[in-house]
């Protein structure tokens, strides 16, 4: 807290007061565990959104954490209040082993004190960052949602998206691209390799350049392995890109497309609801085109030979916007191996396209 600090009174005896100066006093930094109280470089956690209530976005990350964390890796172990560092150090001649020891003793049981998974202040609204400790972020952030993906039970209510950090550096363009070598190199570094696109956010930052950032990291991807292409359809890996402040978050994630950009709310919803609501853009966007159709039939009725000229002439420009789509889908499929989907894409729309005209 802030203390006033009083100036000394003038010579000569006069009777005016000098004004009180605050001085700010230095902000700690450190919990009472030992731990960071704010996003920094050189930490792992996990990086959650919510909706305008980060306190209660907190209690349900601890009991979804807890709850899974548990599961993977156990339950947390605690150090005992009373327990006593053992040997006797009264007994040690050596005065600069005892001194070693007793050192030891205290990172031991600072670590102790450290939880599995502590909140942190991310600086920025609606964002709260859970540092964890002894676990993969990744990796458990991915069980969580392939089993609510499975089960489709919701069990936050507040939570929105849950972004798994592995690693975070200074948000400056030459310290990403240094921290990126080696940090992107066990996914594609050769042997390795795999489809891939780079998803950018950047929160209460204005020194960035979202389009120079991509460039350089899918450049880094690049170098790792030639065969390392870019797929935006249904990438294998996601490179995840938060920007806070002067702190810059990375991961890369599997699934990112199929757990919904890894949004908690929408991974619950089954496959029938989106199901139904592309039946009904579908339904839309069919009716608007009978529509138009009728009307270009009451206006050809006139005309008989119009009419079957016409009739012959739109499945000829469907065709041709068929043929032009696979051009551009197989430049991507080129990049991104995923040639069979994409080809039954192009098919299933060419032919749909047909269905609403006929």
């Amino acid at each position: 807290m802030a203390s006033p600090v009083q100036q000394s009174p003038q010579p000569g005896g006069g009777k005016r007061k000098g004004k009180a100066q605050y001085v700010q006093a230095k902000r700690a930094r450190r919990c009472d565990g030992g731990g960071p109280r704010q996003l920094e470089p050189g930490l792992q956690g996990i990086l959650i959104t919510c909706n305008m209530n980060e306190r209660k976005c907190v209690e349900e990350a601890y009991s979804l954490l807890n709850e899974y964390g548990d599961d993977m890796y156990g339950p947390e172990k605690f150090a005992d209040k009373d327990q006593q560092p053992s040997g006797s150090e009264a007994e040690d001649d050596d005065v600069e082993a005892a001194l070693k020891k007793e050192v030891g003793d205290i990172k031991a049981s600072t670590e102790m004190r450290l939880r599995r998974f502590q909140s942190v202040e991310s600086g920025a609204n609606n964002v709260v960052f859970i540092r964890t400790l002894g676990i993969e972020p990744e990796k458990l952030v991915h069980h969580i949602l392939q089993d609510i993906y499975k089960t489709k039970k919701k069990k936050t209510r507040v939570i929105l998206r849950m972004l798994p950090i592995s690693g975070t550096c200074k948000a400056f363009l030459e310290d990403m691209k240094k921290y990126a070598e080696t940090f992107l190199e066990p996914w594609f570094k050769a042997p390795n390799k795999g489809t891939f696109q780079i998803v950018y956010k950047s929160r209460n930052n204005s020194h960035m350049n979202r389009e120079e950032v991509i460039k350089e990291l899918a450049g880094i991807v690049g170098s790792l392995n030639s065969e390392n292409k870019v797929d935006l359809t249904n990438p294998q890996y996601t490179v995840v890109v938060e920007i806070i402040k002067a702190v810059c978050c990375l991961s890369v994630v599997k699934d990112y497309t199929l757990f919904r950009k890894y949004n908690l709310q929408e991974v619950v919803k089954s496959a029938k609801d989106s199901s139904q609501l592309n039946a009904k853009q579908a339904a839309l966007t069919g009716n608007g085109k009978e529509a138009k159709l009728e009307s270009g039939d009451k206006s050809n009725q006139k005309d008989a030979a119009e009419g079957k000229n016409n009739q012959q002439v739109v499945p000829e420009d469907s065709e041709e916007l068929g043929q032009t789509e696979p051009v551009s889908e197989t430049h991507v499929v080129s990049e991104g191996a995923a040639k069979p989907e994409l080809a039954s894409q192009v098919t299933e729309g060419s032919e749909s396209h047909g269905n609403d005209l006929s």
